[in-house]
C-alpha cells in the first residue's frame, strides 16, 4: 500500500507542477493577466465544470462495490449543496461569481480546448474500468484544483477583484484537497489488490492534464484575436461624412 500511495503522490505533484508552468497560470501568479482573459476563463471553466456532477456520476456507476459509492457520495453531496455546511449547490455559487464579473454562459461558445476538456473527461469516467475514471478525476481534476485556483484568484486579485467575488475558487482551495484524498483512497486500494491498474490511473491523470493545457492555450489564443480585433476597430479611421451637392 505504502508504493502505491507514494507512486500516486508523486505523479500528483508533477502533474500539479506540470499544469502549473503553462503560461497562463504564471501570468496569473506573476499578476500579468488582463481582467478581459479572466473572464475568457471564466466562460469556458463555467462550460467544462456545468457537467462535474455527470462525469462523477458516469464514475460512480463503473465503481466496484458500494462502499466506493458511499465515499465519494460526499462528494457529490456537496456539490449538489446537500451537506449541512454547503448550503448552495456550487452550479450556483459559479453563476453568482458570472454575474458580478458580468459574463454570460448562455453567450459562451465553448473553445477548441474545452471541448477536447469536456470530452476526454466524459471518455475516461465513463471507462468500465474504474481505474480510468478515477485517475482522471482524481489527477486530471480534484488534486489540481487548490493549486490551480490559487494562482487564479492571485490573477483576478492583482487586477483588483475583491475576495467576495470569489468565493466559489476559495470554497474550492479549502475543500478539494479532501475531494482528491477521498478519491485517492479508492486508487490505492485497487492497486493493491491489481497493480497493472496503477498505470490506467497515472495515464488517465496525464491525459487530463495534457487537455488542460489545450484548455488555456484556446484561452490565450481567444483573448489575443480579441484584443487584435480591438484594436483593429481603434486604427480605423472615422468615416468622412457625405454631404450632398446642390444642383445648379
Amino acid at each position: 500500500m505504502d508504493m502505491q500511495l507514494e507512486l500516486l503522490e508523486a505523479s500528483k505533484s508533477a502533474l500539479i507542477e506540470r499544469v502549473r508552468s503553462h503560461p497562463f497560470l504564471r501570468r496569473c501568479r506573476e499578476g500579468r493577466v488582463a481582467l478581459e482573459e479572466l473572464r475568457i476563463f471564466l466562460a469556458q471553466q463555467g462550460l467544462y465544470s456545468g457537467y462535474f456532477t455527470r462525469y462523477l456520476c458516469a464514475m460512480m456507476a463503473n465503481l466496484p462495490g458500494n462502499d466506493e459509492v458511499l465515499a465519494l457520495a460526499e462528494n457529490l453531496f456537496e456539490e449538489l449543496g446537500l451537506e449541512p455546511d454547503t448550503p448552495q449547490p456550487h452550479h450556483l455559487i459559479y453563476r453568482t461569481m458570472l454575474d458580478r464579473f458580468g459574463v454570460r454562459l448562455e453567450d459562451a461558445e465553448a473553445l477548441p480546448g474545452t471541448r477536447l476538456l469536456i470530452g476526454s473527461m466524459f471518455r475516461h469516467c465513463r471507462d468500465p474500468q474504474p481505474s480510468a475514471g478515477l485517475g482522471a478525476l482524481c489527477l486530471g481534476a480534484e488534486a489540481l484544483v487548490p493549486a490551480l485556483y490559487a494562482d487564479i484568484v492571485t490573477g483576478f486579485r492583482a487586477c483588483g477583484a475583491a475576495d467576495r467575488d470569489l468565493e466559489f475558487f476559495l470554497l474550492h482551495i479549502e475543500c478539494d484537497d479532501g475531494h482528491a484524498e477521498t478519491i485517492r483512497d479508492i486508487m490505492v486500494d485497487i492497486a493493491c489488490a491489481d497493480p497493472a491498474q496503477l498505470d490506467t490511473m497515472l495515464g488517465a491523470g496525464s491525459d487530463l492534464v495534457e487537455a488542460r493545457l489545450k484548455f488555456f492555450d484556446s484561452i490565450e489564443m481567444a483573448f489575443r484575436e480579441s484584443r487584435a480585433q480591438g484594436e483593429h476597430l481603434e486604427a480605423q479611421p472615422e468615416a468622412i461624412p457625405v454631404t450632398r451637392m446642390a444642383l445648379s
